[in-house]
């Protein structure tokens, strides 16, 4: 009688590469266009009060971006895996690094970012069903809204990668077209009876380099999302030809949006005014097509935090799962669900942490905690390039126009807008709280992971 045969070992469940060209540029633009372009040209304006100063701050930002994305392109084109930033910082800087910028991602910057953006959604959500958000009866009510959005865009990340590409697909269309859709009709009927509010150019007092710095954070915030595809690197087909491609057409293309919507809004209302509405967008809409404007632009809002939910959700958990790869996390976080293929814990611990925040903390807190926290990884994820192409085996498949001074600029400015935060006497407590945050990481790495690694 034959001896049984011993059962095959099954294959753990692992990511698989499904995103295509057109969805990997959808989720550039998904993770960019939230709330930012609808919600900072006002707090802009009031540090900058003259169109030649607003529109200025929003160059130097997708200057910044594109200087990003640019550099992360090459990487990306060279290291394709799972974790993105997290990647180029380990790769270029060691664990202790990538350790920080997943301990930062877990205790602040990446519950922050979707608190800020949550908020946003249901105080629009509220606005359209007739409920006023802002008052104080509702807050309460506005915060469970935000953690439930949290928790539903999670749920479909959870449940496949195409499922959370498709409701990413269809929210870049609807955001992108609403921006689209207030441009020309901002250019077709308000610039023909106001001529245009661009004069004149500069405000009567000079802008100082603080209040720049303390704009072009605002303008950050707006821009952020650019690197995010990046974290979903090892689900991108074709990566050395795809990842480097998406970086860059999604952000030039967020970049020209972004241009022409602050161009529409000046074309329609004077400085003075966009300097107090805390919606410009909504405010053009009705003054060029009644109250109908106001209910499209809140809709518009909706679907554009609601999509850079859900795209978020897909891409920055990847962050936790890398790290939980290299046991640099608990080993579980990197666990695939056997049936959807997604990383469902990673997902669900950041989904948890997104609405505990959301429900502690304001917008403001929330959006300024995630900036300032967020660019020295940034910066480190950028200055990797300069270590990297000294080593032997590394092979992009994309190469950074004007190298190095494009990877240059993007680190120098990190450190102006940093070394501004400590400065200016608004944010200094706020830039040095966040940073006493990061820091702390350092012991627990050392009583923890790094013992293993020493």
């Amino acid at each position: 009688m034959p001896a049984p045969t011993p059962p095959t070992a099954t294959a753990a469940p692992t990511l698989q590469r499904r995103l295509g060209l057109w969805t990997a540029i959808a989720v550039v633009i998904g993770s960019t266009i939230g709330s930012g372009i609808f919600r900072s040209p006002a707090g802009i304006a009031d540090k900058l009060p003259g169109p030649l100063p607003m529109l200025s701050v929003w160059v130097v930002g997708g200057i910044f971006a594109v200087c990003g994305a640019l550099t992360l392109a090459e990487l990306a084109s060279a290291l394709p895996q799972t974790g993105g930033i997290y990647v180029f910082v380990r790769d270029g800087w060691g664990r202790l690094a990538a350790f920080l910028l997943g301990w930062g991602q877990l205790v602040m910057i990446r519950a922050a970012s979707l608190g800020a953006i949550a908020i946003t959604f249901s105080e629009y959500f509220h606005r359209v069903i007739g409920v006023d958000p802002v008052a104080p009866e509702h807050v309460t009510q506005v915060r469970l809204g935000a953690a439930l959005a949290i928790l539903v865009t999670g749920t479909f990340n959870v449940l496949g990668v195409r499922l959370g590409a498709a409701v990413t697909n269809l929210t870049v269309l609807a955001k992108y077209g609403g921006l689209v859709f207030i441009v020309l009709i901002a250019f077709a009927i308000g610039l023909p009876q106001t001529g245009g509010n661009f004069t004149p150019a500069l405000p009567d007092a000079p802008v100082t380099v603080s209040a720049f710095g303390l704009a072009l954070v605002s303008t950050l915030w707006a821009f952020d999302g650019w690197a995010d595809l990046s974290y979903a690197a090892g689900e991108v087909k074709d990566p050395q030809r795809v990842l480097p491609r998406a970086l860059i057409g999604g952000t030039l293309m967020v970049l020209a949006i972004y241009l022409l919507a602050n161009v529409a809004y000046l074309a329609v209302m004077p400085i003075s005014e966009i300097r107090a509405s805390k919606l410009v967008a909504a405010d053009v809409a009705q003054r060029l097509i009644g109250p109908a404007g106001v209910v499209f632009v809140a809709v518009t809002v909706m679907l554009s935090t609601f999509g850079t939910l859900n795209a978020s959700l897909f891409t920055t958990p990847r962050i936790f799962f890398a790290m939980a790869d290299d046991r640099l996390f608990f080993p579980a976080v990197a666990k695939v669900h056997p049936r959807f293929a997604t990383p469902w814990v990673a997902i669900t611990l950041t989904a948890l942490l997104g609405a505990i925040f959301v429900l502690l903390r304001s917008f403001e807190q929330l959006a300024d905690a995630f900036v300032t926290a967020f660019l020295p990884f940034y910066a480190l994820a950028v200055a990797a390039i300069f270590r990297l192409r000294k080593r032997p085996g590394y092979a992009p498949s994309f190469r950074v126009p004007g190298y190095p001074v494009v990877p240059l600029l993007f680190v120098v400015s990190v450190v102006y807008l940093l070394a501004n935060g400590f400065i200016n006497p608004e944010s200094r407590w706020m830039t040095a709280s966040v940073f006493g945050v990061l820091l702390a990481g350092v012991p627990v790495y050392y009583l923890t992971v790094g013992r293993r690694a020493a």
